[in-house]
């Protein structure tokens, strides 16, 4: 099968974030913004996302002053030596991330499971979730796929891997398997964000950085 061209363009990978981490976690429809998105994801300690897609520091600064509310969190396209000094103090960063971008095909034949795991997938509302499991039950590593209704850009989602069971080819048959069944739906690129721990492993699958992503929440200091 050919090959589909992964998305290219910031704005149009940002907004299919969007769209499908909203299914992947069940949250509110995102509302347009003139700087972005605001998406309520109701969990204590993350209520709201604002993100950010223009106006630059005058718009980071006007967002953040307006949502200084424990529970908010800002997502933010831009190196973090840049954006940062924007904020104040009561904003406390997450690991530095990125916005990445692949290209989707069906894979030629059943992926091989590593010996002594087991692979179990399944689909419900629009969210295609692959587990590995030890042959005894125990987690191995697990992660998810949403593709919006309409949209021919899948979103992958919580990829994880227990430390113990690292580099042993998990986390590729995980992404593996998520992309095929996204492919089989229909999708032709997919994006995701990724954490520097997760770069290597999905650059190797042929995914690409497109914009770095700053994720800072609200957390004001004691007095």
């Amino acid at each position: 099968m050919a090959i589909t061209s992964a998305v290219t363009s910031l704005p149009d990978a940002v907004r299919d974030w969007v769209d499908g981490w909203v299914v992947s976690r069940g949250a509110a429809d995102p509302l347009a913004e003139p700087w972005g998105f605001t998406v309520d994801v109701g969990l204590p300690r993350h209520t709201t996302r604002h993100v950010l897609t223009a106006g630059g520091e005058s718009a980071v600064r006007e967002v953040a002053a307006a949502a200084r509310t424990p529970g908010r969190w800002l997502k933010i396209f831009e190196e973090p030596e840049r954006v940062l000094p924007w904020l104040g103090p009561d904003w406390t960063p997450d690991e530095p991330g990125f916005l990445m971008t692949a290209s989707l095909h069906r894979e030629a034949g059943r992926l091989p499971v590593p010996a002594g795991y087991r692979l179990r997938s399944w689909t419900r509302g629009g969210v295609t979730r692959a587990l590995v499991t030890t042959d005894d039950g125990t987690f191995a590593t697990r992660g998810q796929i949403a593709l919006p209704g309409g949209s021919g850009t899948a979103v992958i989602d919580q990829i994880e891997t227990a430390v113990e069971h690292r580099r042993k080819g998990l986390g590729s048959l995980v992404m593996r398997t998520l992309q095929d069944a996204a492919a089989a739906r229909g999708a032709g690129a997919a994006v995701l964000g990724g954490t520097p721990d997760g770069r290597g492993l999905y650059e190797s699958l042929g995914w690409r950085v497109i914009a770095p992503l700053v994720s800072v929440s609200y957390a004001p200091k004691a007095p």
